[in-house]
């Protein structure tokens, strides 16, 4: 179901708020069993269509609260797989692509489904990561060949070291950050600005021990 990332946004974009952030070239697990995100997961797969993941500033994941407030960034998710496990359980397995910006106010359907409109946010220029960062990028290699020793793969392949947004996200997906300071990370739209955020959490935390090279 993957689309070019500069095809026009569903309009409406049928949303899936989440207290989580998804980042653009996450893999993302769901198990859907709310009858209003079966009838999501249903009306993208027969428009060959992405739903929006959108983080919950405020509110519930699960039923209808009144409450809600969503943030106004949120990432594309494209449906990879599809497994029914059992009647009105569905685990899908989603891979995060371009980011979007809610436009106009939300509107709830009786199913209580959120939709909005939205306009894409342009995908982050390839940018190699400079050398004052070069120990924040070996140490993700080493993470990546970790887990895979430990038979995780966090991350879809092709994982793409040369790219300083690739690599920044990767990093927000295992750091134990804050919901809000995921959020600010995943919308800032220079890759460099959040590598170089990244880079500095870790050395703050002495994950990476030593001073960037002049």
């Amino acid at each position: 179901m993957r689309a070019p990332e500069d095809q026009a946004l569903p309009d409406p974009l049928l949303l899936f708020p989440l207290q989580m952030v998804l980042f653009p070239g996450s893999v993302l697990h769901l198990k859907v069993f709310e009858a209003r995100y079966l009838d999501l997961v249903s009306q993208c797969l027969r428009a060959c269509q992405p739903f929006g993941v959108i983080c919950l500033q405020q509110g519930s994941e699960a039923g209808r609260s009144a409450q809600v407030a969503l943030e106004e960034v949120g990432v594309l998710a494209h449906i990879d797989e599809v497994d029914s496990e059992q009647q009105g359980i569905l685990r899908l397995r989603c891979s995060g692509g371009q980011r979007f910006r809610r436009q106009g106010e939300l509107t709830q359907r009786d199913n209580g489904l959120w939709v909005t409109q939205a306009t894409a946010i342009a995908g982050d220029p390839l940018r190699l990561p400079g050398p004052a960062v070069f120990q924040t990028v070996k140490a993700l290699q080493q993470a990546i060949v970790a887990l895979r020793e430990q038979g995780e793969m966090p991350f879809a392949e092709p994982y793409r070291l040369d790219d300083a947004g690739w690599v920044a996200n990767r990093w927000c997906e295992l750091l134990p950050l804050p919901l809000a300071a995921k959020h600010k990370l995943m919308a800032l739209e220079d890759p460099v600005i959040r590598l170089s955020l990244v880079d500095g959490f870790l050395r703050d935390r002495q994950v990476i021990i030593g001073d960037p090279p002049d």
